[in-house]
């Protein structure tokens, strides 16, 4: 999810799905050429106006072209919602639910957006694979499943994503 506070939070989603499962490298070749294409305008019906043609040119799959497509067009509908006001007054699960109807976007997607992009105190990605295997070596317990680790996060409310950090910080130092 980009940390850029200038992008917006479209393309932010835009930019979370163009990366998913790919190298940094990759993917940041190919969301430059997407963001080139769309003239630097990130927005829903700039990239409805692309032909799939021209956005299998930019590097995207299939999936992606769909689940890019699909973002637009709920948000244009208004099926999700990403004024800054109305997320504002919008609990986390309700992003995340929100969120989660865009093809290609899940739980976690969604989670990293609330962290990231809403700077959200509380949310506790259990899926994330980072949180559970930090939360272990910080803890020196095994690493927790996600339905283990989803009740461990209980005591920190409510400021689990500053855990979850931790967690994140603990690999980056001692799991190597």
């Amino acid at each position: 999810i980009s940390r850029r506070g200038t992008a917006s939070h479209f393309a932010a989603l835009v930019e979370a799905i163009v990366y998913q499962q790919l190298a940094g490298a990759a993917a940041s070749a190919i969301h430059g050429r997407l963001v080139a294409a769309l003239d630097e305008e990130v927005e829903p019906a700039a990239l409805l106006a692309l032909s799939d043609e021209a956005l299998r040119a930019v590097g995207l799959s299939a999936n992606k072209v769909r689940s890019l497509r699909d973002l637009a067009a709920k948000v244009i509908d208004g099926t999700v919602v990403l004024s800054p006001r109305r997320l504002s007054r919008q609990s986390d699960e309700e992003i995340v639910a929100s969120l989660s109807t865009v093809r290609g976007i899940g739980p976690w997607t969604a989670q990293m957006f609330l962290i990231f992009r809403l700077r959200r105190l509380d949310v506790w990605p259990v899926g994330d694979f980072g949180v559970r295997k930090g939360y272990g070596l910080a803890w020196k317990v095994p690493m927790p499943t996600a339905r283990e680790l989803e009740p461990l996060g209980d005591p920190h409310r409510p400021y689990r994503t500053v855990i979850a950090w931790y967690c994140w910080r603990a690999v980056a130092l001692y799991g190597r």
